[in-house]
């Protein structure tokens, strides 16, 4: 049995994915929703996944499935579509928690002796956050030497606040997938599982603090919960 809301967010998703093709944001759930904060948002998709009207996707950032719709009304796409294999529809800002946010890549593969395909996977904000990593764009030649053991991925800068680290605005850098780093490493971090940045990690304690390199920016103070490390800086590369 659903809640007003609960049933009232799960009917928008769906109206808006049969209107549009889209699914809505956070931004725009919260305010079809008439709530404060997208903290009720997230509490909601909560409780629909665990009355099993929608199921997150795992290794998927903000992916979901509807399931199932209420009864009494129309059948959802995934329902119609189960057995023939349903296409996830991505949804900003949902995501299974303790979970890697990274989409499914395509792997690095050689070219040749002296080059290895990277798979590019948007942009990266070094600056104020931005929405969270984005699907496969496009791939690039890399140098074998930019790499290092393990799965490997690409990202577009966008903004400035790592200029001091040499790092600018249009660069491309090569990401190590992984889901820890060490004090002082350049990662990315994905912050309360919505908004990605690529910043320098420092730890103390039980806090995360993620340091820009530009003295125009502050350096975020989070909690250990607040953050999940998506990967860390091994490489850059540059057009002129």
């Amino acid at each position: 049995m659903l809640t007003e809301k609960q049933k009232e967010l799960l009917l928008f998703i769906h109206d808006r994915m049969q209107e549009r093709g889209v699914p809505p944001s956070f931004d725009e759930m919260k305010d079809a929703l008439d709530l404060k904060s997208k903290s009720g948002i997230h509490r909601l998709i909560t409780a629909l996944v665990e009355r099993g009207f929608i199921r997150r996707l795992p290794h998927r950032a903000r992916a979901i499935e509807v399931i199932k719709l209420p009864e009494n009304q129309a059948p959802a796409p995934g329902e119609q579509r189960a057995r023939g294999g349903f296409q996830p529809s991505v949804i900003e800002g949902s995501g299974p928690p303790k979970a890697a946010y990274m989409p499914p890549q395509p792997p690095s593969h050689i070219i040749d002796s002296r080059t290895v395909s990277v798979p590019v996977m948007g942009r990266i904000a070094a600056g104020t956050p931005i929405s969270a990593i984005q699907n496969h764009t496009h791939d690039i030649a890399c140098p074998p030497d930019l790499l290092t053991n393990g799965e490997h991925f690409a990202l577009e800068v966008k903004g400035d606040s790592m200029i001091e680290a040499g790092i600018h605005d249009g660069d491309t850098v090569i990401i190590r997938r992984c889901d820890n780093a060490e004090n002082g490493d350049i990662v990315v971090a994905l912050v309360e599982k919505e908004e990605a940045t690529l910043k320098r990690l420092r730890k103390k304690g039980s806090t995360i603090a993620l340091e820009a390199a530009n003295p125009e920016f502050k350096t975020r103070i989070f909690g250990p919960d607040q953050v999940d490390i998506q990967g860390r800086l091994v490489g850059l590369m540059r057009r002129y």
